[in-house]
């Protein structure tokens, strides 16, 4: 089956959601759900929403950063993607912006990838809503249309509950049931002989 895509901004997915359909044939974005940041005719650039690291949290990235924690906040870490796995940035709501904050084309969120921002939130004075997400996921020109027309991703509308809720294990299932699909039906494709 051929899922047409039609993005209210111009046939670019900026900000919303990819779900990674079985079978991919890639182990990093199995069960995957992407945030789009950025999507144009250059390529695009993503966050993983559902895959938290569980070797680490957000005090002991504090503590590497050697950031004082003054106020306990759940900020969830998370797989972004196998790009630039040492990088962190931080999606976050739009209330808090720095001049190194990017306000990302749907302005509901914006991308800030520098130490105030994780300064901000150890202090308790930071956005209401944010995950830090260590890597991205990228893609060059025209790699993601490819991936699409393969069927590899179905694109969803983007939730706020589903970009920083906690529940990332049900995460990926509930964006496919808000795209209209049941994820129990949904098989692998067979090999061939």
């Amino acid at each position: 089956m051929t899922i047409k895509v039609i993005s209210p901004n111009g046939g670019f997915l900026s900000g919303q959601f990819l779900i990674a359909m079985p079978g991919m044939g890639d182990p990093r974005f199995d069960k995957s759900l992407i945030f789009l940041c950025d999507h144009s005719e250059d390529g695009a650039m993503g966050l993983i929403v559902n895959k938290p690291i569980v070797e680490t949290d957000f005090a002991e990235i504090c503590d590497f950063l050697d950031i004082e924690c003054a106020q306990e906040r759940d900020v969830s870490v998370l797989y972004g993607g196998p790009v630039d796995t040492q990088k962190g940035l931080v999606l976050h709501s739009p209330e808090f912006h720095t001049s190194k904050s990017n306000e990302l084309s749907t302005s509901a969120y914006s991308l800030t990838g520098t130490r105030d921002v994780i300064e901000a939130l150890a202090q308790g004075v930071g956005p209401k809503s944010a995950f830090l997400a260590m890597g991205y996921a990228g893609w060059g020109a025209g790699q993601l249309e490819s991936e699409l027309q393969q069927n590899v991703w179905l694109v969803g509308t983007s939730d706020h509950d589903l970009i920083f809720g906690q529940e990332h294990d049900v995460k990926w299932e509930m964006a496919l049931m808000q795209a209209g699909v049941d994820p129990r039906l949904l098989v692998p494709p067979a090999g061939h002989a």
